[in-house]
């Protein structure tokens, strides 16, 4: 792209209402991964976020099977990190109500900006890289609570190509303006006749119809041979792709612990508790997040450790958490006095 294209570009992105911070995506360049660099044996009969941050699997009824991994690259200038999926388990006898999809959800308070609902509304540009087996896939922008989505097929090549899909504004179905569900970026990669029996229909808001949500796409599970690449994944007001905004870590990683934090390392801990004077059995204490978190976290501890010599001290009696921190208490006795600090470790998720 030249220079003055890329002016050009940013202009009408100002024009827009955003040059910074204009990127409605979560860590779009692949680059925060707190659960894991990588998860194998990925079922398609599932909803959850198994590796990076803020990509959620969901699908169902398939015998396929897969990885998700944080791919280091090295050949797409700007880019250090992609989404990789690997099939392992192939399934090409395909049932009608199979599927797969990888998605990014996003708040709706995120997307007043769109001015869905109203005569004001506002079109949206979807556009990221992508290589592996050539495949056609679609990619599918869903309205959440209002129940409408807009299909778009992309092809995969093995070459690295970047995708660009502008997405229409609709005066007539607006976005909860809430800390809920907005819209669903939705990358349906596998899907059987009930999802694709129907006759595509691109870049228009419809009813959310099954039969037309995948039309036409090609199968992830189709060989073990299969992989997919994605980056650069950007979400931006008006009619543009713009350059990829990019961020520091520090600041892409504040993002995403708004929805799920979990310390780096084994050896890091979510906080420390301390023993009160008078019983040095009992330790009380709160651990405060980086960040607010989205909503009150679903909390899962792995371990609570004496500082120092690292010996597990079970019995923690409560764990009460908001969205800006937990607090912890723990009464047993053991029969051990001196004991002055408790370690925790564990994690916190928030995500949609």
């Amino acid at each position: 792209m030249s220079r003055a294209r890329t002016f050009a570009d940013l202009a009408t992105a100002s024009e827009a209402g955003a040059l910074s911070k204009r990127n409605m995506v979560i860590n779009g360049n692949m680059q925060v991964s707190q659960r894991a660099s990588t998860t194998t044996g990925i079922p398609a009969n599932s909803n959850y976020y198994p590796a990076l941050d803020r990509y959620a699997v969901e699908g169902d009824h398939t015998a396929g099977r897969f990885t998700m991994s944080q791919a280091a690259i090295t050949d797409l200038a700007g880019f250090t990190k992609a989404m990789k999926l690997d099939c392992t388990t192939a399934d090409t006898s395909i049932g009608a109500n199979e599927y797969l999809l990888v998605e990014q959800r996003i708040e709706g308070q995120n997307l007043q900006g769109l001015g869905f609902g109203t005569s004001d509304a506002k079109p949206v540009t979807v556009s990221f890289y992508v290589k592996g087996t050539a495949k056609t896939y679609m990619l599918e922008v869903q309205n959440y609570d209002a129940s409408k989505v807009s299909t778009n097929q992309f092809a995969v090549t093995t070459s690295w190509n970047r995708i660009s899909i502008t997405i229409p504004a609709d005066t007539a179905s607006a976005i909860s303006n809430d800390n809920g569900h907005g819209f669903w970026l939705n990358f349906w990669i596998h899907a059987g006749s009930t999802f694709t029996g129907g006759t595509y229909s691109a870049n228009a808001w419809q009813s959310l119809t099954n039969n037309t949500r995948a039309s036409g796409i090609g199968s992830f599970f189709s060989s073990t041979d299969n992989e997919l690449y994605i980056t650069g994944l950007q979400m931006e007001l008006g009619e543009v792709a713009t350059p990829f905004e990019h961020e520091s870590f520090a600041d892409n990683l504040a993002r995403c612990q708004r929805y799920f934090y979990q310390p780096d390392s084994e050896n890091d801990t979510m906080g420390r508790l301390n023993s009160p004077a008078g019983n040095l059995n009992d330790f009380s204490g709160a651990v405060n997040f980086p960040v607010t978190m989205r909503a009150d976290p679903t909390i899962s501890i792995t371990n609570s450790q004496e500082a120092g010599t690292n010996d597990a001290l079970g019995g923690l009696s409560s764990a009460n958490s908001d969205i800006f921190g937990i607090s912890f208490a723990r009464t047993a006795n053991d029969s051990n006095a001196g004991r002055a600090a408790l370690d925790i470790r564990g994690s916190a998720d928030a995500e949609l």
